[in-house]
């Protein structure tokens, strides 16, 4: 990606701040106990998401491990006709003049899918 102020990740119960963009939630489930009003979010990409099958297989049991072949199932899932869509949409967001701010519920974004995304992202936006 040209800059690294083109995308960026917030939890969403952090509050929307004006450098954010355009905000899109990239969590299957609304975030639990947030309103839509303070949420603020521009576009929902449910479809991005890890499949609910994988993401229970992580769950059960979230070490190190574990996280390294999440990360390898949710990348070929990202290859999909489904997510494949998802990531055209998210790029062509950035493209039309970012920033846009990835915005999630999960407690540790570390270990999580969005770092997935991030990096597919910068992927796709390099080779288009």
């Amino acid at each position: 990606m040209g800059s690294s102020d083109e995308v960026r990740v917030r939890r969403v119960y952090e509050p929307k701040e004006a450098g954010d963009g355009t905000r899109v939630l990239v969590d299957r489930l609304w975030p639990r106990g947030e309103s839509k009003e303070r949420a603020a979010i521009d576009k929902w990409l449910k479809d991005i998401t890890p499949s609910d099958e994988l993401r229970a297989w992580y769950h059960e049991d979230r070490t190190a491990t574990r996280y390294d072949e999440f990360v390898d199932r949710y990348r070929a899932e990202l290859a999909d006709p489904v997510h494949t869509a998802a990531v055209r949409e998210l790029v062509e967001l950035v493209r039309e003049g970012g920033p846009v701010t990835l915005v999630t519920a999960v407690e540790d974004v570390p270990h999580s899918h969005v770092p997935v995304i991030v990096d597919h992202l910068e992927h796709e936006l390099r080779r288009r």
